[in-house]
């Protein structure tokens, strides 16, 4: 633990070393803006800019879980798109610390999960025209922490529903998983609708999300609220709380982030 400490705070020194001096280097006209998967459950259908880094990096604290008293994780998500139809990305958390775990979970501190995994554009959205996409998730590596009341699973299909209509943007998904509890295997089905509209420099987004539950056969469903704000053009911040609204709901989440993008391609498009 104490060496995966070190590595991941060696990672976080690199890259804010990176951020500080392509800030010194770039004009401001010429980065790129990003396209957050953050804060909400929603994935936007729409990609981010070609052959661009995009890192999506935040904590997130969950109280009064079934599966814990108290859970605290760091997250990070990093995309890559390689073509304006297609996508490569890798999920991570890289330190989750509970407390009050129930069942084989484990309390303390320990890595979380890894996921790795592509999304493409089926359908190119203009104009009135939704973007309609797809996404597949694998999972690399299987932690024993405590998860959050939607649980963790194997590999995943999304859906992906993206549209501008009358100042506002919705996002909606539809979530199909593989969840596993030893050799019992079951499909779990979710649901997302995101809204969002700019008010000043701020953007503010409303959620509701259901995710069934089938190895206890129950649902999860709640309501997020989130306000994010561009302190740069290719850096935006954000923050904001989910309340669950079942019994079997993590009932409050509290989260902040942030989603940044290379000024830099890695590769010329020319």
């Amino acid at each position: 633990m104490i060496r995966l400490n070190c590595f991941l705070s060696a990672l976080l020194w690199a890259f804010l070393v990176s951020c500080s001096v392509a800030r010194a280097q770039d004009v401001a006209a010429d980065l790129p803006e990003p396209n957050p998967g953050r804060p909400t459950v929603s994935t936007p259908a729409t990609l981010t800019p070609v052959g661009y880094l995009q890192f999506e990096n935040g904590g997130l604290y969950g109280a009064d879980s079934q599966e814990f008293d108290t859970r605290f994780g760091i997250n990070q998500v990093t995309k890559y798109t390689v073509a304006p139809r297609l996508q490569f990305l890798a999920l991570s958390e890289p330190l989750v610390h509970a407390s009050g775990a129930k069942g084989e979970s484990l309390s303390g501190s320990r890595p979380g999960e890894v996921f790795a995994g592509v999304q493409a554009v089926a359908l190119a959205g203009e104009g009135r025209v939704p973007t309609i996409g797809f996404s597949y998730i694998r999972r690399l590596y299987e932690s024993p922490a405590p998860e959050i009341d939607i649980g963790t699973f194997r590999q995943s299909a999304l859906f992906l529903f993206s549209e501008d209509l009358g100042g506002f943007h919705f996002d909606v998904n539809g979530i199909f998983t593989e969840q596993a509890e030893g050799r019992v295997r079951r499909g779990q089905f979710g649901q997302t609708l995101s809204v969002s509209h700019p008010i000043g420099g701020f953007t503010f987004a409303g959620e509701l999300w259901h995710f069934t539950q089938p190895l206890t056969r129950s649902n999860a469903v709640g309501s997020l609220w989130s306000l994010s704000y561009p302190v740069r053009k290719n850096l935006i911040v954000d923050a904001g709380f989910n309340r669950g609204l079942t019994s079997t709901s993590t009932q409050w989440e509290g989260f902040f982030g942030f989603t940044y993008v290379l000024p830099r391609r890695l590769w010329s498009l020319h």
